[in-house]
């Protein structure tokens, strides 16, 4: 078994140091099945999910593949089974305006995309205000959405719900779901 739960919804957390971000994975019930400690200042994105706050155990790695490259592609790992899990691709020039990322499958071919939910709110967060909670769509190529990411409003503090409960039949591995969870959380953290 895994150490990441297959479950219907998680919930990520953040919190803000003094030098970087930590995030928190929960699980359904509010238990804690991952944790993410970011270091500020990296050239090059290396993301490591933790089981526990111990963290001696590596769940899940986030690796970009090149330095602060516009149309970043970051590949997702899993430590346990020593296998990549799949990739996502930030689509560059069109995430000006609205974000929009590739998902890929463990041979890099386009399985779905991520999409930020309406063009005008992307609009009114980059340019009046980011306190218009973000959504995101990640649906599979087929068209058929699988995961919504949705940002609860609250100035003080983000959290980001990664909804699995359309896809019952897991068509998308959640360690993908989770992944695009943190990354939007990431990004956002930098944009905000």
């Amino acid at each position: 078994m895994h150490p990441i739960p297959a479950a219907a919804q998680y919930t990520i957390t953040r919190k803000m140091a003094l030098l970087g971000q930590q995030f928190r994975i929960l699980g359904e019930t509010g238990n804690l099945i991952g944790l993410v400690q970011q270091k500020a200042f990296k050239l090059k994105e290396d993301i490591r999910v933790y089981a526990d706050e111990t963290k001696t155990r590596e769940v899940l790695v986030i690796q970009a593949r090149q330095i602060m490259d516009f149309s970043a592609a970051y590949d997702v790992w899993d430590p346990v089974a020593g296998v990549k899990v799949g990739a996502m691709r930030r689509k560059g020039w069109s995430s000006i305006i609205r974000d929009n990322w590739e998902v890929m499958d463990d041979r890099d071919v386009v399985i779905g995309q991520i999409v930020e939910d309406h063009q005008l709110l992307a609009l009114l967060r980059r340019f009046l205000s980011n306190l218009i909670p973000q959504n995101f769509d990640l649906l599979m190529n087929d068209g058929r959405r699988v995961v919504d990411l949705k940002q609860a409003f609250n100035p003080f503090w983000y959290s980001l719900t990664v909804d699995c409960r359309e896809d019952p039949q897991a068509r998308l591995d959640r360690r993908m779901a989770i992944a695009a969870g943190i990354l939007i959380a990431v990004m956002e953290g930098r944009q905000g």
